[in-house]
C-alpha cells in the first residue's frame, strides 16, 4: 500500500498524536500518509458536560464513519477516548505509545500541589473521575466544569480566575507544555482514567492494511490496554461513572490491576486491586 489515510481530530493535541504515527508508518512501514482531519460532536459542543451529550463516543462516531466509509485507512485516537464497544467491521489493531499515565495539576504557582491548595481553591476540570477523587482528598475544593482543548483550559487559570486546572500529564507532554505541571498526582490519590497516557490505531477488520498497521503494536501497552479495557466493559462504565484503572507490569511475569468506582461527590470511593498472570 502505497499512501495510508490517517483520520483525526483537529485539536493540537491530536494533531500531535496523528502526526507522530504517521511519521511512524512513514519511517517504519515505507508508506506516504495524509491526514484527514475531521469535527466530531464532542468537537462542536463546548458548552455542556461531556455526561450530558452522551459521553466519550462522541469524540470517535465520525471518525469510525470515516473509516467504515473508506474515506480513512487507519484512525489515531487517545485510547481513554474510546467506548467500551466498537463499530462492527472495526478493530483496534495497534496500541504504538504509553506514556505518564498521571493526572496533572497546573496552577498559576508552581509551588502549589494538590494537598498545599488553599482551603476552598476552585479546580477546574470536566472529567467525572477527575471531579470525585478531587472531592475525596479535598472535599472543601470548589470544582468549576471545563471543556476545551488542552491549551483552552490552561487559559481558564486566568479567563475563569482557577486556582487550577487538572489535565493528563501525557497531554502537556505531547504538546510541549510539561514545564507547567506542578504537580504529577500519584496514582495512590488520583487512579488513571481507563488506558490514559495511551495511543490507540483503529482500522477496517477484513482491511490488509489491518494487518500491517499491527505491525507497530507494543505488547507491553496493549497488555495494559486489554487489561483497563476489560474492568470497563465489565463495569459497563461510560464518562459519566467516576471510575478508574490502572495495569501495571510487575516481577516474575505478573500483572497488578487496580480499579475503583467513585459516588460523583467523591464521598464513596469502592476500591479494588488483584495481582495475577497476564492471561
Amino acid at each position: 500500500m502505497s499512501l495510508i489515510r490517517i483520520a483525526t481530530r483537529g485539536s493540537d493535541l491530536a494533531l500531535a498524536q496523528a502526526r507522530f504515527i504517521a511519521d511512524r508508518i512513514q519511517k517504519e512501514l515505507d508508506c506516504e500518509t495524509e491526514l484527514l482531519i475531521i469535527k466530531t460532536t464532542g468537537d462542536k459542543i463546548l458548552d455542556v458536560p461531556l455526561a450530558e451529550i452522551g459521553g466519550k463516543g462522541l469524540f470517535v462516531k465520525e471518525i469510525e464513519e470515516a473509516l467504515l466509509d473508506d474515506r480513512a485507512d487507519v484512525a489515531v485516537h487517545s485510547a481513554k477516548d474510546l467506548p467500551a464497544q466498537l463499530e462492527p467491521g472495526l478493530v483496534l489493531s495497534a496500541f504504538p505509545q504509553r506514556l505518564d499515565p498521571r493526572d496533572a495539576l497546573v496552577s498559576r504557582d508552581s509551588a502549589l500541589t494538590l494537598d498545599s491548595l488553599r482551603k476552598n481553591a476552585r479546580v477546574g476540570t470536566g472529567s467525572s473521575r477527575r471531579s470525585a477523587l478531587l472531592l475525596a482528598r479535598r472535599p472543601d475544593l470548589e470544582i468549576v466544569p471545563l471543556r476545551g482543548n488542552v491549551p483552552t483550559r490552561v487559559g481558564k487559570l486566568d479567563s475563569d480566575n482557577l486556582d487550577a486546572v487538572i489535565l493528563a500529564c501525557v497531554g502537556l507532554e505531547r504538546l510541549g507544555m510539561a514545564d507547567l505541571i506542578c504537580e504529577r498526582i500519584p496514582c495512590e490519590l488520583m487512579l488513571p482514567a481507563v488506558c490514559q497516557g495511551t495511543l490507540a490505531l483503529e482500522t477496517r477488520t477484513d482491511d490488509p492494511v489491518t494487518e500491517l498497521i499491527a505491525r507497530l503494536d507494543e505488547p507491553s501497552v496493549a497488555l495494559s490496554v486489554a487489561g483497563e479495557r476489560s474492568f470497563l466493559e465489565r463495569i459497563e462504565g461510560d464518562c459519566t461513572v467516576p471510575m478508574a484503572v490502572h495495569l501495571v507490569e510487575r516481577s516474575q511475569g505478573r500483572v497488578w490491576l487496580r480499579g475503583l468506582v467513585a459516588s460523583p461527590d467523591g464521598v464513596r470511593v469502592v476500591r479494588a486491586a488483584r495481582e495475577v498472570p497476564p492471561a
